[in-house]
This record gives C-alpha cells, sequence and structure tokens, in this order.
C-alpha cells in the first residue's frame, strides 16, 4: 500500500502520525503502569505486619526509588517523540507529579469541604446556607472573629513594630549577631511547646496560697506584694496574655528579614540625607522605611495570615474558653468534639476565604517587587 511506502526523504506521513501516536500513547501509559506498581507497593507495604523499623526502611527506598524511576521512565519516553511533541510534554513529566499531589491533597480536599458546608452533620442531607448563616450569626462564632480580629491587629502590629526597632537598633551593635540569635530563638520552639511553657508563666493556684504560687508571673506579682491573679481567666485581657506568645514568637522573624532588607539601603542614601541635616528619625520614616516597603509588607502579610489560621496557642492554653476562642478552635470544636460535619466545612471555607485576599495580595508582592 502507498500509505506504508517511504519516499527517499524519510517515512510517509502516514508511518510519522503512527510512529508519533504509538510513541505518545506510550509516554502517557508507561508512565499510569509505573504509578500503579507504586501504589500497590504502597498498599502492601500499608497492610504488612513485618517490624515497624523494616516497614520504614522498605518505605523509605520504595518511594524515592519508585519517585525516581517514575521520572526516569517518563523521560526516556518523552524524549523519543518528535521534537514538537517533546517541547510540549516534556515540562509536565517534571511538574505534573507536583501538580497531582496539589490537587490530591488541597484542591479536591478544598472541593469536598464546600460539599459538605453545604448538607448537615451527618453529611447526607443537604441544608443550604444553614451552616454559613450559624457561622455568621452564633455569639461564639461571632467572638471568634472579635479575637482573631484582635490577634491581627495588636499581634501582627506589636511582631512587626518591635522587629522592626530590634532590626533598626542591632544594626549598629557590635554584638549584633547576639542579640539576634537570642531574640530569633523563640522561633525554633513549636507553637505547641511555646503554649505549654507560657501556660506555667500564667499559672495560678488560687486563693491563700501566697509565695507557694508556682506561676512566674504571679510569684513576681506576690514578691512585689500584690495578689495573684488567673490571668487567663479574665476577658477580655486573656486575649491580650495570649497575644503576647504570638509576639514573642514572631518578633524573631520579622526581625530577620526586615534586617536584611535594611542591610540593603545603599549607604550613600543614608549618608546623604545626614549631611543634608536629616535626624536619624526623618531618614528613618523618609529613606529606610520606603526603601523596604515591599519587605515590610510582605511580613506583615505573612503574619496575618497567621494570626487568622492561630489554633495551637489558644488550644493548648485555654480550649477557647473564657472568651478566648478563634475561628480555627471553633472549627476544631464543631468537628471533633460535636461532631457536626457541616458546620465545621462552613467555618474551614470561610477561614479560607479570609486568607486567600492576604495570600493574593502577598504573592502580588512577590511578583511586583523584589521584596528580598
Amino acid at each position: 500500500m502507498a500509505g506504508y511506502q517511504t519516499s527517499r526523504d524519510g517515512p510517509s506521513p502516514f508511518i510519522w502520525l503512527v510512529n508519533g501516536l504509538g510513541r505518545l500513547l506510550a509516554a502517557v501509559f508507561v508512565p499510569i503502569v509505573t504509578f500503579l506498581v507504586l501504589w500497590q507497593g504502597f498498599i502492601f507495604l500499608r497492610d504488612n505486619k513485618a517490624p515497624q523499623i523494616v516497614m520504614v526502611t522498605v518505605a523509605i527506598l520504595w518511594g524515592v526509588g519508585g519517585v525516581a524511576l517514575l521520572y526516569l521512565v517518563s523521560n526516556w519516553l518523552v524524549e523519543k517523540l518528535p521534537d514538537a511533541m517533546r517541547r510540549a510534554i516534556q515540562p509536565f513529566i517534571f511538574v505534573g507529579p507536583a501538580l497531582a499531589i496539589l490537587a490530591w491533597y488541597l484542591a479536591i480536599p478544598t472541593l469536598r469541604t464546600l460539599v459538605l458546608s453545604f448538607q448537615d452533620e451527618t453529611s447526607r442531607v443537604f441544608v443550604g446556607l444553614d451552616n454559613y448563616v450559624f457561622a455568621f450569626t452564633d455569639r461564639i462564632m461571632l467572638e471568634a472573629f472579635r479575637n482573631n480580629l484582635l490577634w491581627m491587629i495588636f499581634g501582627t502590629g506589636f511582631s512587626v513594630g518591635l522587629g522592626l526597632l530590634i532590626a533598626v537598633l542591632a544594626d549598629r551593635s557590635r554584638f549584633e549577631n547576639v542579640y539576634k540569635a537570642i531574640i530569633f530563638m523563640p522561633m525554633a520552639i513549636s507553637f505547641v511547646g511555646a503554649g505549654v511553657i507560657w501556660k506555667f508563666m500564667y499559672t495560678y493556684k488560687g486563693e491563700g496560697i501566697g509565695i507557694n504560687e508556682i506561676g512566674l508571673i504571679n510569684a513576681i506579682v506576690l514578691a512585689l506584694g500584690g495578689k495573684s491573679q488567673p490571668w487567663l481567666s479574665l476577658p477580655p485581657w486573656n486575649n491580650f496574655f495570649l497575644i503576647v506568645i504570638m509576639v514573642w514568637l514572631q518578633t524573631g522573624y520579622a526581625m530577620v528579614i526586615l534586617s536584611s532588607a535594611i542591610k540593603g539601603i545603599p549607604a550613600e542614601l543614608l549618608e546623604a540625607a545626614r549631611v543634608d541635616g536629616a535626624s536619624e528619625v526623618k531618614a528613618f520614616f523618609r529613606i529606610t522605611i520606603p526603601y523596604i516597603q515591599g519587605t515590610l509588607l510582605t511580613v506583615i502579610t505573612t503574619i496575618i495570615i497567621f494570626s487568622l489560621k492561630l489554633f495551637d496557642i489558644v488550644r493548648v492554653m485555654t480550649g477557647g474558653n473564657n472568651g478566648t476562642n478563634v475561628i480555627a478552635n471553633e472549627f476544631y470544636l464543631q468537628r471533633f468534639t460535636y461532631g457536626h460535619t457541616g458546620r465545621a466545612s462552613a467555618i474551614a471555607i470561610v477561614l479560607l476565604l479570609a486568607v486567600v485576599p492576604v495570600m493574593i495580595y502577598n504573592l502580588r508582592q512577590f511578583r511586583e517587587r523584589r521584596t528580598f
């Protein structure tokens, strides 16, 4: 048949098309088969009763080796495709697994949560917007919104403000590295660990204990002739006592990032300002702040996102009692304490919607400015 003949210049268009389609199908089919083999290996490891150390070792080797094999096989097959197809497909060989993981662990759960938010506690009956009405009208939820707003304003304000102040002052000190290391050190502590530490700080044993009070703050108050207080049971001030922990943790982060931005300011600018008679305060607000504006906004939005998602500190310290509840903790209570999946899902969607605008703004800052 003429369609199968080759011309003097090479294979006919029909043969070229068949070969291209065959290679394309192989490039798709073989990685899928490889992935299924890896998946079956995972199921085998999950259901096996071998000693744990053996399972961990095999899982690491299987996982790392399997992913490497998947990349190698896929890339080898794509290299066999015609140049136009290869250039179009090859990038997806490398970003495809990452996109698949994001879809599996982020996009699909988000869509599933959205569907659950319109259902009742059994996830079987659709209740429309009832869960969202609860999220925006319930007294406890309104309290949680108020508290998250306090964390956003005061937690972010003090964290960034102190971080910026320390960064400016430490930049002129002989012992800059020592000061920064001490202030940054709390960042090495988990939020749960920080909550446990400060819970001991605020401990209150009750009336009549006297000098036997074990909480550091109450012990200091008693030593100064005052009266011990249940600091975590005094609304609304207990929210500010909790915010202190966030400031303690986040000031070091803000200081390090802002300090690196300040060191990038050309010395000639500051020197010219001083020669022109500008005071240190004026030079700070007219030169330093505008120059590091991109980094400053990035740090602010990052800490705002943290304050919106805050959970660990409140959960460890108060459990959300005594007027200290926050959105993430109420989600936890609704889902795992009260068993109301619909309300918990609606709260999660509300929290996501609150965080997304800040994240979008943050990403725009990264794209439009050189913030670091």
